[in-house]
């Protein structure tokens, strides 16, 4: 596995490359009640200068992160810089106005322009429609005069180069991909170690020639600090089969001299189906923390174990 996160792909059919790592931005929005601590301004702006400074080439972060902190605290970077390093690649996602539930199509436009505004940005390159499961169906997102189509005009008025879908449950995910209308889909929590819900979407993104970008391979922090400092996956109570898993591999990896994480994150890395794993991060040292995760070597047997290990679909989140 060493080094070969460090080359780029192809995002799809966009034209784009990038790593295979991906560095998520939710916490820096700072967001305690999700990650267990809050995320100061001088560590987030150290944070994202790193990560501009850094062996990816690929961040992700959304209107909605931290009610538009995130964005806003890579946005003043970006203006120190004069702009986003050459090359590098950055997705934000227009998101519902929490407040009122409003995702409609005028709410799109607002978080775009929105997302302008705190990046400093004069177009953004990739456009998610982002987690529609919490404010409308899927009939009311593709309906005439809606998300959907609001976000594909943003896309033909050139204020977003790209677009895509960012949500959680596969059948909803199934469902806009099969549309043909986007070039990418992001899932979280459903591709790791613990749950592998999103296969058929992987399956399905690759048939289609699209990017597949894999969010929260850690599930949380279960998979990253352990079950026994993080109970939660996905961030709500963990079913006792996923905890019981969890401690079972932690175990093995243990063994083996691989830590945990370095076994979750690789899971993902490993999969040619994956165009980019999302790792989000909340200081500087993760982004070396990251690489050196990603380069831990592996043997053959502990994947073998930890397959045999993994819970069943039954208890996966779909």
């Amino acid at each position: 596995m060493t080094g070969q996160w460090a080359a780029t792909r192809p995002l799809g059919s966009t034209g784009l490359d990038v790593t295979a790592i991906c560095i998520g931005t939710s916490p820096l929005g700072s967001a305690p009640h999700l990650y267990g601590h809050a995320v100061e301004d001088e560590m987030a702006y150290a944070t994202v200068r790193a990560a501009f400074d850094g062996p990816f080439n690929f961040m992700d972060t959304s209107n909605g992160y931290g009610g538009g902190n995130s964005e806003r605290r890579i946005g003043k970077v970006i203006r120190e810089r004069g702009g986003l390093p050459e090359g590098y690649v950055l997705a934000t996602k227009v998101d519902a106005d929490r407040a009122t539930r409003d995702f409609s199509a005028e709410r799109v436009r607002r978080s775009a322009e929105e997302s302008l505004e705190r990046l400093g940005l004069d177009k953004l390159q990739f456009l998610h429609l982002h987690d529609p499961e919490y404010y409308i169906t899927f009939a009311e997102a593709m309906r005439k005069g809606g998300p959907v189509e609001e976000l594909a005009r943003l896309r033909d008025e050139g204020i977003a180069d790209h677009i895509g879908i960012a949500a959680g449950p596969i059948p909803m995910l199934l469902d806009f991909v099969r549309t043909g209308l986007f070039s990418a889909v992001l899932s979280h929590n459903r591709f790791t170690l613990l749950d592998r819900s999103a296969t058929p979407l992987l399956e399905e993104t690759q048939k289609r020639g699209m990017a597949f970008f894999n969010g929260a391979p850690y599930g949380g922090g279960m998979l990253a600090k352990g079950p026994d400092v993080q109970p939660k996956y996905a961030y709500r109570p963990a079913n006792e089969a996923v905890t019981r898993a969890a401690h079972a591999m932690a175990k093995a990896c243990a063994a083996s001299g691989v830590p945990l994480a370095a076994a979750a994150l690789q899971f993902s890395l490993r999969d040619p189906r994956v165009t980019s794993t999302v790792v989000g991060v909340s200081g500087p040292a993760r982004i070396a923390e990251t690489v050196a995760l990603a380069g831990h070597p592996i043997p053959e047997a502990l994947w073998e174990e930890l397959e045999c290990l993994a819970v069943p679909d039954e208890v996966w989140l779909n």
